[in-house]
């Protein structure tokens, strides 16, 4: 097994390393602005700059690569990843960190998307699990171990946002100087979100709702921290505690969706979701064990949700389709990650920033109660061609769908259709 990782070693370390500074990024740009006293409302619009960018370079990206190949690409998005967080600590106005937080989203999409384009070529049926899951273990450890970098220094100062940039900068040199054969280049991924819901509503639906969990955390998580009272340090464990739910409950839910009706899956993960959405605004202002405990309880169903609709849209695919269905999914997900700031914002704004969890209680329980209703509407095997393993996702599950679609996309192209479902993300193997 370790003999088979060696391929990809250098791709895992500039993984890590991005993702530290990722981690660190995600909590001091929130903490810099709250300190700032700016609103959340302002903070949002700063947070739609980031989704915005993200989502559309899924779509822009490949081109760039087709063009130039994929080194060139990743150095320039890595370049950009520094010089935006540099721009942050030297021009503080909330009018500029949109923009400036819009090229942050666009190039950390796009260097994912390269990492794991990458690591989806070279990867075979022997090794696929293996790899796959110690690369979500490394997404997840490096945004931890950043945040932690927080208490360490002053967000009021330069000195975190020049270490981001330097920890983004160093990211580049693992997959620089690799000697590692290319990936071959990707084409645009086609999608149809009409054709897609009409197949499969359930799946586009739960995917929306969890880009809208996704954004909201992702980019108001900080912003929660700071405004109940927490230190950095407290808050950097809160937002660890939530990421570290996640990892642990990916497998255990994606192996009881692999041995049922996903759908049943959903109501479930959209009730759990609900209870401890409660449970946070309930045992805010006490313990803070209890808070992460809590925590880590959302965190079990906040981004493995979004896998859960992946899965349930290919089970009802031919194989022809999945780069559609793939890509149709990227962009209700990404469009979910857009609106979720859009909606949690103004409401942390008025109701204080508890009321963040009432949102998540309203997006689970419209999650859970849609999986319900479809269940009375559709039978479990109605169209199902034959049911798909579900697969692992990383923090960002946007950039991994991206990279699947337009790896087998690429598949698709040589004329080896056959071929498309082992070129595709990472799968859970049944036991």
């Amino acid at each position: 097994m370790l003999a088979s990782l060696v391929p990809f070693v250098s791709l895992l370390l500039s993984t890590l390393l991005m993702m530290v500074a990722f981690g660190l990024q995600s909590y001091v740009i929130p903490v810099r602005a709250v300190a700032e006293g700016w609103s959340t409302q302002t903070i949002t619009w700063i947070a739609t700059g980031y989704t915005l960018g993200f989502t559309s370079s899924c779509i822009v990206t490949p081109k760039f690569i087709l063009a130039v190949g994929h080194v060139r690409v990743f150095v320039a998005l890595v370049t950009l990843l520094s010089i935006a967080i540099l721009l942050c600590s030297v021009m503080v106005d909330w009018r500029a960190w949109i923009l400036f937080r819009t090229i942050s989203g666009f190039a950390i999409a796009g260097s994912y998307l390269i990492i794991e384009s990458w690591l989806n070529e070279r990867v075979t049926n022997d090794n696929r699990a293996g790899v796959f899951s110690l690369y979500v273990m490394t997404t997840m450890v490096g945004s931890v171990a950043g945040q932690y970098l927080v208490p360490l220094g002053d967000p009021m100062s330069t000195t975190l946002f020049i270490l981001c940039a330097i920890i983004f900068s160093v990211s580049l040199l693992p997959t620089a100087l690799t000697s590692s054969p290319l990936p071959a280049a990707p084409t645009q991924a086609r999608f149809n979100v009409p054709k897609l819901y009409r197949r499969s509503p359930v799946a586009v639906v739960g995917a929306f709702l969890a880009g809208a969990l996704s954004g909201a955390w992702l980019n108001l998580g900080g912003v929660f921290t700071q405004r109940i009272g927490l230190t950095t340090t407290q808050g950097a464990t809160l937002l660890a505690a939530l990421l570290i739910g996640s990892t642990l409950a990916q497998i255990p839910i994606g192996r009881a969706s692999d041995r049922m009706d996903r759908r049943l899956v959903m109501v479930v993960c959209g009730g759990v979701g609900v209870a401890a959405s409660l449970a946070m605004i309930a045992v805010q202002g006490g313990s803070p064990i209890l808070l992460y405990l809590v925590a880590g309880l959302v965190g079990s169903v906040l981004f493995p949700i979004y896998a859960l609709n992946v899965a349930h849209a290919n089970d009802l695919a031919q194989p022809d389709e999945y780069v559609e269905i793939s890509s149709g999914m990227m962009i209700v997900y990404g469009i979910g990650t857009i609106s979720g700031p859009l909606v949690a914002g103004p409401v942390m704004d008025r109701f204080g920033p508890t009321s963040l969890f009432a949102v998540f209680t309203l997006y689970f329980a419209l999650y859970g109660g849609y999986a319900a209703w479809r269940i009375m509407r559709r039978d479990a095997e109605t169209g199902m061609v034959g049911k798909t393993d579900y697969q692992a996702m990383p923090v960002q599950p946007l950039a991994a769908e991206a990279s699947a679609a337009l790896q087998a996309d690429a598949v698709t192209d040589e004329g080896t259709d056959d071929l498309i479902a082992d070129t595709t993300t990472p799968q859970w193997t049944k036991p």
